[in-house]
């Protein structure tokens, strides 16, 4: 069995070619059918896509790591070798250590951080429900979850982590003296936008407005911060009212364009407009971040503000590092083992067929009026003999150096206890 993986993260690929390969949730059952049917053999395989990242990873009797780099970039509608130059592809032990760590926080922009691992849980979820996880993929992910239990139980991994949201609210804390005053538009409703209103109302804000496609989820959150709620398409009317603007949706194309912002900042009269665009593909169109008086972040600008904080937890990274690696053994000898399976079959269902004829002929015995000593003796006589006749064989069949492998086999087999 091998297990292949492939991927483009924060740290191989620009922002903009990530956005090509970000699938949304509900895309994964389609998009997972047509990369296993574009594969020789349909292998196992689960697709995670994040705004960070963007990985697949498959389980099959043969490797076919190139095809499935080329599928991935005629989706992203890219040429294969321009993927290749930013992608990484990983093979049996190291993917599933990379799957591991990216479980465990070690692979994030955020060291330690914890929502990928219910991203991943999503993934493998979303995989199973499209009938495309498989034994394999599905020990290595669960191996994966049992890892990252491990690794933020009983280590520091996590202590202190800066978040992408708290990033944000600290970079909005730079350019306005006092957040109280600061009127906050938050642009989706999903969990990145939970976790940065969460850290702006705690800065308690002069207002805070969610803007969401489908109103009912936007007013739940809303509701839960005190807060008013619009629809998207009264964003270019009302863009003008807010200080700053945090979005995070799963569109496909922009959300709010350079246009919308000129006229807002001509009615702010340029004051200005602190804004983070956390969605990939972008929700701003980036010629925004040009203009005066907008001060534009994207996930990959917040990179240096959340790395900062992460040098002092080093040692806990090694200390996780361990932890993987415990797992990754444990994974790959279970993988090992799985390729003896239709051999340990083949030998139960013989054994079961011998002891089945011995019971037979032991039942019509008894049913003569045979004595049950003698047929017991028969019946067990009859197993061992049927189970030793192929070692006999073979001990007295072949040339010397034959009867010699024989021999030596049938020792380690038969006759541990007498070694």
């Amino acid at each position: 069995m091998a297990v292949w993986a492939l991927g483009i993260n924060h740290t191989t690929a620009p922002l903009d070619l990530r956005g090509r390969f970000a699938f949304a949730l509900d895309q994964i059952e389609p998009t997972l059918q047509g990369l296993r049917q574009s594969l020789s053999r349909q292998p196992e395989a689960a697709i995670i896509s994040t705004c960070n990242r963007t990985e697949i990873y498959c389980a099959g009797d043969t490797q076919e790591l190139e095809p499935t780099l080329h599928w991935l970039a005629q989706s992203g509608g890219v040429s294969p070798s321009l993927l290749r130059s930013h992608a990484y592809t990983l093979e049996n032990g190291h993917a599933a250590r990379h799957a591991f760590r990216v479980a465990s926080g070690l692979d994030s922009m955020v060291l330690g951080e914890p929502q990928i691992l219910g991203q991943l849980k999503d993934a493998v979820r979303a995989a199973d429900q499209a009938g495309a996880l498989g034994t394999t993929l599905s020990q290595l992910f669960q191996r994966s979850f049992a890892v990252a239990k491990e690794v933020r139980t009983s280590t520091e991994i996590g202590a202190q982590s800066i978040s992408m949201a708290a990033a944000a609210v600290r970079l909005a804390g730079q350019l306005f003296e006092n957040l109280n005053d600061v009127k906050v538009l938050f642009v989706g409703a999903g969990e990145m936008i939970e976790l940065t209103a969460t850290h702006f109302a705690a800065k308690q804000p002069k207002a805070m407005v969610i803007a969401n496609r489908t109103l009912e989820r936007g007013e739940k959150l809303a509701t839960r911060f005190g807060g008013e709620v619009m629809r998207l398409a009264d964003i270019p009317d009302r863009l003008h009212e807010f200080d700053a603007v945090v979005s995070c949706t799963a569109s496909t194309l922009p959300i709010i364009g350079l246009g919308a912002v000129e006229r807002a900042l001509k009615r702010r009269k340029h004051r200005p407009m602190f804004m983070v665009d956390l969605a990939v593909p972008r929700d701003i169109e980036p010629e925004v971040k040009a203009l005066d008086d907008v001060y534009l972040y994207t996930v990959d600008d917040l990179a240096g503000v959340v790395q900062a904080a992460q040098a002092n937890r080093q040692a806990a990274v090694a200390q996780a590092e361990v932890i993987i690696d415990a797992g990754v053994q444990s994974f790959m000898h279970w993988v090992d083992q799985r390729g003896t399976v239709p051999l340990i079959q083949q030998l139960n269902a013989q054994a079961d067929e011998w002891r089945a004829a011995e019971i037979t002929r032991a039942r019509k015995l008894l049913a003569k009026g045979e004595d049950v000593e003698a047929v017991l003796e028969a019946l067990s006589k009859g197993i061992t003999q049927k189970m030793l006749h192929g070692a006999m064989a073979e001990l007295h069949a072949g040339d010397a150096a034959a009867r010699e492998r024989a021999s030596s086999a049938v020792q380690h087999f038969f006759l541990r206890k007498e070694r």
